[in-house]
């Protein structure tokens, strides 16, 4: 008598429960990115952590810094941050390049296939990664469905919320049922600080796993990883002309 195979291969997700899901979820990431950029406001990188504030600093290298923080109710977790001052990029430079698409390929150059499905708002997209055979083991022949918000604040900081779907809104996306989606990957994000000149300090903050669905030693070490895209990113914001001033390389 029970035979939900039929239904359970192919459904969807309307467009309000998406939007409703990603802009509770989106805000609650922006809090936390801006939160973390908030404990150090100095325009040198690693000038003192508040002692207060659960970040330890792992490395403080070339002019980046790189901590972590525990996280979840259980706190068996990590948060990474890294944080540097870009002395030759401003704000939008870094911005236009600081996205899931350009961040996913900083990650691992076999990504297959990048694409956006759809905008709910202006500042709010859906985007598909699709990585191959060749791709890390974590990543390998698997699909990402992760929501992009970027929000200005009133100072002029920008935010980049990045975080991956739970599984079962990520496959309502898809035209059928899709076993090489994985749900709830990460959550990460950037937050840009305007400073004088054409300089601006950049905060990223990125939580693997999130699901918990990994070996923690494994998710630890490639967090620590995944925190120094930023070298690759600036290179690209270096090399990306901008309206207006611009910014010199």
């Amino acid at each position: 008598m029970t035979s939900p195979a039929p239904c359970s291969r192919s459904w969807s997700i309307s467009e309000d429960s998406l939007k409703r899901y990603v802009q509770f979820a989106s805000e609650s990431c922006i809090q936390e990115l801006l939160s973390a950029s908030d404990s150090n406001r100095d325009t040198r990188v690693g000038t003192g952590n508040n002692a207060n504030d659960g970040w330890k600093v792992l490395t403080l290298d070339n002019g980046v810094e790189i901590s972590k923080r525990r996280s979840g109710k259980t706190a068996s977790f990590h948060t990474f941050r890294s944080r540097w001052l870009l002395t030759s990029v401003s704000p939008q430079q870094f911005i236009t390049v600081a996205n899931a698409i350009d961040a996913a390929k900083q990650w691992d150059p076999d990504l297959v296939e990048a694409r956006y499905i759809k905008d709910l708002e202006d500042n709010l997209s859906i985007i598909r990664l699709k990585f191959g055979d060749n791709a890390k083991p974590l990543f390998r022949n698997r699909e990402f469905i992760v929501y992009e918000r970027r929000e200005t604040m009133e100072d002029g900081t920008l935010v980049v919320a990045v975080a991956s779907l739970p599984k079962e809104i990520a496959a309502g996306l898809q035209p059928k049922q899709n076993n090489a989606i994985r749900g709830l990957l990460l959550q990460s994000g950037w937050v840009v600080e305007k400073l004088k000149g054409d300089s601006c300090m950049v905060t990223y903050v990125v939580q693997l796993d999130p699901a918990g669905w990994m070996p923690r030693c494994f998710v630890n070490r490639l967090n620590n990883r995944l925190v120094m895209i930023i070298e690759n990113l600036k290179k690209l914001a270096q090399a990306c002309p901008i309206d207006g001033d611009g910014g010199e390389t």
